[in-house]
């Protein structure tokens, strides 16, 4: 099958969902095809089956911003058309449902029929997408894609209650890859970040208000005054600012790590001891569930998809958004049962093996077909 995936390049869920899946579907020998407007962050090395097609913008004096939807859909158009692909798999509403819409108009008005799925991740429809100037668009654009699906059922609700969807949404769960998420000996490197044997808990985000990266540092805060510990920091984004100053005015910079955008996260998750993420909203979580794979407990939020990952009382805890006390207090009782906290780790692996990708890539394989099938092609 020879497959277009269109998403964000970046360090964001999409963007991470996109590119592994991509990844997986060409070792199993598809030809998958990503077109975007750099290459994504975790297409790090050749591989067979994999190609990329940058998207250019023009840098016009009329244009106050280039015209990157109109460069992508003439980018679609030219892929499909010449590589021959079979359907194109756009990640993230905006603008790329919008974009693979007009591309199919387009390719109909040639005599060419290639078929859209969608998939929703989160914010581009609890944030962005509920956002009065684009709520019509992406409610057509959703509306006009020959499958939809979401990364949780969390989402799906949320997605049927903000907009009036006439198409199925299917849910396939976000998922790891344990070729490279697990846990491995890492001694030496923990030695090297906690050299008087603290606990090391880790955080990663894009740093967005949205992430509360400070109620992570406040948790911390309280953590450290009742357990020897380090805080990494991982990622980047508008808020860093303001978190260095938050470290700075509570006095713990020597304690808490930024060690921004990093590519072998799972070389920081194997010394991890606990994961925090207090965030206020979340499709799914799949930092945590990365973090789970590496055998890493979970202290987070009980917002959106997080409950259908992270387990309250076996693979983690749960609290209400912004009860920092509550997830301060959760975080302790498990780093100082070495008990509880070695159960923990075993169960967050088991609940991580429901989401390995070896699970979650024949429900995209089958989709797929599905939707071919649907639309009267056949599937090679």
């Amino acid at each position: 099958m020879k497959i277009g995936i269109v998403c964000y390049p970046t360090y964001g869920g999409s963007g991470v969902l996109a590119t592994e899946l991509g990844l997986g579907l060409a070792r199993k020998g598809h030809h998958v095809h990503f077109i975007t407007y750099r290459q994504p962050a975790r297409l790090s090395h050749f591989q067979e089956n994999i190609f990329y097609h940058e998207v250019s913008s023009a840098d016009y004096p009329l244009f106050e911003y280039p015209p990157y939807d109109t460069a992508l859909t003439s980018k679609l158009v030219d892929v499909v058309k010449f590589e021959n692909l079979d359907l194109l798999h756009v990640h993230y509403a905006i603008p790329h449902a919008t974009v693979g819409y007009l591309a199919k108009k387009i390719l109909l008005t040639q005599g060419r029929y290639v078929p859209i799925i969608t998939t929703l991740h989160g914010t581009d429809i609890t944030l962005v997408g509920s956002n009065p100037a684009f709520a019509p668009v992406v409610e057509f654009s959703i509306n006009k894609s020959d499958g939809v699906t979401a990364v949780s059922e969390s989402l799906k609700k949320q997605t049927l209650e903000y907009f009036n969807i006439e198409n199925d949404i299917q849910v396939i769960y976000n998922f790891i890859d344990f070729r490279r998420f697990r846990k491995s000996d890492k001694d030496h490197f923990k030695k090297a970040i906690a050299p008087n044997g603290e606990r090391v808990i880790v955080h990663t985000s894009n740093f967005r208000k949205v992430k509360r990266v400070d109620d992570a540092i406040r948790v911390f805060q309280k953590i450290h005054e009742k357990v020897p510990s380090k805080l990494l920091l991982i990622g980047d984004g508008p808020e860093r600012h303001s978190l260095e100053e938050l470290c700075r005015k509570i006095g713990l910079c020597d304690e808490i790590r930024f060690l921004g955008k990093q590519d072998a996260i799972e070389e920081l998750l194997a010394i991890a001891d606990l994961f925090l993420m207090p965030s206020e909203s979340e499709s799914f979580g799949l930092a945590a569930l990365e973090a789970m794979a590496c055998e890493v407990p979970v202290i987070s939020s009980d917002t959106g998809g997080l409950p259908e990952v992270n387990i309250h009382g076996e693979t983690g805890f749960m609290s209400s958004v912004g009860d920092i006390k509550s997830m301060a207090d959760h975080s302790i009782k498990l780093l100082t049962d070495e008990e509880m906290l070695t159960q923990f780790r075993l169960n967050a692996l088991e609940q991580a093996r429901r989401f390995d990708l070896d699970n979650i890539l024949p429900q995209y394989e089958a989709y797929y077909e599905k939707i071919l099938s649907r639309a009267g092609k056949s599937v090679s």
